[in-house]
């Protein structure tokens, strides 16, 4: 089912359009103003927006300006829908970007036909660059491994910028994007019935996250989030997946490098279940040590309380065992920075 997003100010036009096009089997959205209107765009990426111009807080010059610079929403199909005629409204709209533009009243059969009409636009570009996609991986061209598909994703991907605490992609969403991280560290986590954090994994410079099913639509199972100010490719997993039909070879090394996560989560799993406290500390701070990059004075700069998420235990727990730690002269720690000063003695803390 379609998802459309209606963002409109007049109440009654709003609940009506949204029962027609219900009617019409589309999931709809809506939004009240120009502002919420952009917070659901940005949230849940629907397939189309009809947005009303004429709004209060933001009206729909501003929302079409707003998305337009937003990697995830920019390609989003966008339907003015205003009782302003005049010629000079239209040509702004369209010179802004907008696909389409209709006057209110407007007649049930054409406002169907214009979304229709965008979304077969959409799947047929999208179907255009599959064919191209396997007229550019000729024989010649192929890619045969990681090394060479992390370079056809910087190629041929899309860059995504985001700051620390920001949220990649949440549980649920559509996955339709495998990331190869190009600076900067990421988490995967998921929340339990509480709402305590569990970080699955920790991806830094040059490691790829966001695998699903390629035979099925299953969204993501856990969140992700920015550690730190990073920089992301996305590649369509359609892509891959058209990539991975055409090379075995690199099949074989992908599933060694899935294997080789699962091994480490399992290990992560046999510590949180009958590792000592100490154990999981020293094991935790190890961990981030191998992927977070030090700073010159050979620091690495991480929250305690994403150890903590990682290590499976309270945050208060794990900062009285790192207070043991420096005590006993293992580490040292100022604020957020932590600087090993043993290795070897971390190392071998028994369970």
């Amino acid at each position: 089912m379609k998802k459309v997003l209606l963002i409109e100010d007049d109440t009654a036009l709003r609940e009506n359009t949204a029962e027609l096009l219900e009617l019409a089997n589309y999931k709809v959205l809506t939004a009240p103003d120009g502002e919420k209107g952009v917070l659901v765009a940005k949230t849940s990426h629907p397939d189309i927006i009809i947005c009303d111009i004429m709004m209060p807080k933001l009206d729909g010059y501003g929302v079409l300006d707003a998305l337009s610079k937003y990697n995830k929403t920019k390609a989003i199909p966008f339907i003015f829908l205003s009782a302003k005629t005049e010629r000079k409204d239209v040509r702004h709209g369209m010179d802004m970007g907008a696909d389409d533009y209709l006057t209110k009243p407007f007649e049930e059969a054409e406002l169907i036909g214009a979304i229709e009409s965008r979304i077969a636009k959409i799947n047929i570009l999208k179907e255009a660059q599959q064919e191209k996609l396997y007229d550019d991986l000729s024989s010649e061209a192929r890619v045969k491994s990681i090394h060479q598909l992390k370079n056809f994703i910087d190629d041929n991907g899309e860059e995504f910028r985001f700051h620390l605490g920001d949220s990649i992609y949440r549980e649920g969403d559509n996955s339709n994007l495998v990331y190869l991280v190009i600076k900067g560290n990421v988490k995967t986590h998921k929340l339990d019935e509480q709402g305590k954090e569990l970080i699955t994994g920790i991806y830094k410079a040059d490691d790829f996250f966001g695998f699903t099913s390629f035979t099925k639509n299953i969204p993501y199972q856990e969140y992700a989030t920015a550690m730190e100010d990073s920089v992301l490719i996305g590649l369509h997993k359609d892509q891959l997946k058209v990539i991975l039909e055409q090379n075995g070879e690199l099949v074989m090394e992908l599933l060694q490098l899935l294997s080789e996560n699962l091994v480490q989560i399992k290990e992560q799993l046999l510590e949180m279940a009958y590792g000592s406290v100490r154990k999981k500390t020293a094991s935790t701070l190890l961990k981030f040590a191998e992927k977070l990059q030090e700073d010159e004075a050979g620091n690495i700069h991480v929250l305690r309380s994403d150890l903590a998420s990682v290590a499976g235990m309270a945050t208060e727990t794990l900062i009285r065992t790192l207070s043991t730690f420096k005590k006993e002269g293992i580490i040292e720690i100022k604020d957020r920075d932590i600087k090993i000063l043993d290795m070897d003695r971390l190392q071998r803390i028994p369970y």
